[in-house]
């Protein structure tokens, strides 16, 4: 896989350069909740700046239908970029319309140029390769060279991200070197003990993650929605709580395979529960109550960890070497519900391990509680890239960025 410190040896000043980039962030409205992705997305447009070239930089925003929609307008985005650069960014209100080719033309040396949501258009996101290949062909013209370095998006067999590297010269942004180097200190001679914090709400989105830990890791700690599943599965009620009752087969044959290799399986103790879902907009207090995580009674959901749990889950990660943590272990956005998630990640910091969050509303959790992100040993922007790389597969992205 080239390197962008190689595609600049070569000389890209005066060149258009495209980066799919990632800047696929929360917005409320037009404001934008957690500029995490774009911060991330900064050192890679700025070397190339710096270097000459014409920087056009596209991504994807939220799930519109191929069609332009404004409230996935990737405006405030561009504004932020630019805050970040320093420099003004230009912002083609198209992908590859008119706006986007007067937009480009118009670039000096050293400029950048954000294009409108990829995801405006049908053939990004398109199954069909002839129709996804049109799409690139037209983002192809907008550019001499092309640079991967959205590693949320890597995992999606999209035009920008798999078809468009194949129709230019292309490299691997900074972002996506230090995301594989990262993924591969935990799946290649990984230092041990290897312990692994899993969370979220379904536990379907992490069987296959499961499946693949079970053969690597030494502990796995779960917590968040997920866990209530495992507890199903172990005989325990779980009252309101979110449960996936046609999961708890493969979770029991999950925790029966743990047994034989020695894989100690770690579930809460005990649980913050209410007979209500919180309101997350106004942040009411919520007045949970702590129960036992095998008697929650039948008119409660379980919502977050308890104190216990807390206790016995940072205890686990003290003489860890290395620690993967992806999912919350609660209902985070609420205050009465977010120590479970705080404890956590307090957790990784406090162990002398290389750390790792896998993204997504983890690395959010992070930024919202308060937490230095750079404390961390490394936090991943891109959730379910990290999880389905853990879980061996082939990525399209970093395929086509290899080819």
């Amino acid at each position: 896989m080239k390197t962008i410190d190689e595609l600049i040896d070569e000389g890209v000043a005066g060149k258009r350069v495209f980066v799919r980039a990632d800047l696929n962030v929360p917005l409320d409205g037009s404001v934008i909740t957690d500029d995490g992705r774009i911060r991330a997305a900064v050192p890679t447009v700025r070397k190339l700046a710096e270097a000459g070239a014409r920087v056009v930089v596209a991504s994807h925003l939220g799930r519109p239908k191929g069609a332009p929609d404004p409230q996935f307008s990737l405006r405030p985005a561009a504004e932020r970029l630019g805050e970040l650069l320093g420099a003004q960014v230009a912002f083609a209100t198209d992908t590859v319309g008119d706006s986007a080719k007067a937009t480009v033309a118009a670039m000096a040396d050293g400029e950048v140029t954000l294009l409108e949501n990829l995801r405006f258009n049908a053939g990004e996101t398109s199954k069909d390769d002839a129709e996804r290949g049109a799409f690139a062909d037209e983002l192809a013209t907008l550019a001499d060279l092309y640079v991967g370095d959205g590693f949320g998006a890597v995992h999606r067999k999209h035009a920008s991200v798999y078809d468009l590297p194949a129709r230019l010269p292309h490299a691997a942004g900074g972002l996506i070197a230090t995301e594989v180097g990262v993924l591969k200190k935990l799946t290649e001679n990984v230092e041990r003990p290897y312990a692994v914090v899993l969370g979220g709400a379904k536990v379907s989105d992490k069987l296959a993650v499961i499946e693949h830990l079970l053969e690597r890791a030494d502990r796995i700690l779960i917590g968040g929605g997920m866990a209530y599943t495992f507890l199903k599965a172990r005989g325990h009620e779980v009252g309101k709580s979110l449960l996936q009752e046609d999961q708890i087969p493969a979770v029991q044959g999950y925790l029966k395979r743990a047994e034989e290799r020695g894989v100690e399986f770690v579930l809460p103790v005990d649980v913050l529960a209410s007979a209500d879902f919180p309101d997350l907009k106004t942040k009411a207090p919520a007045h949970p109550a702590t129960v036992a995580a095998d008697a929650i009674p039948a008119d409660l959901e379980g919502l977050d960890i308890g104190p216990e749990t807390r206790k016995l889950y940072a205890a686990k990660l003290q003489d860890a070497a290395t620690v993967f943590w992806n999912g919350p272990m609660g209902v985070f956005e609420h205050p009465d519900y977010a120590e479970g998630t705080r404890a956590v990640a307090q957790g990784l910091l406090d162990s002398p391990a290389f750390t790792v969050v896998g993204g997504g509303d983890s690395a959010a959790a992070v930024r919202l509680l308060g937490f230095d992100e750079n404390a961390f040993g490394h936090i991943s922007t891109g959730g379910g890239a990290s999880l389905e790389y853990l879980e061996g597969k082939t990525l399209p992205g970093l395929a086509a960025l290899e080819n």
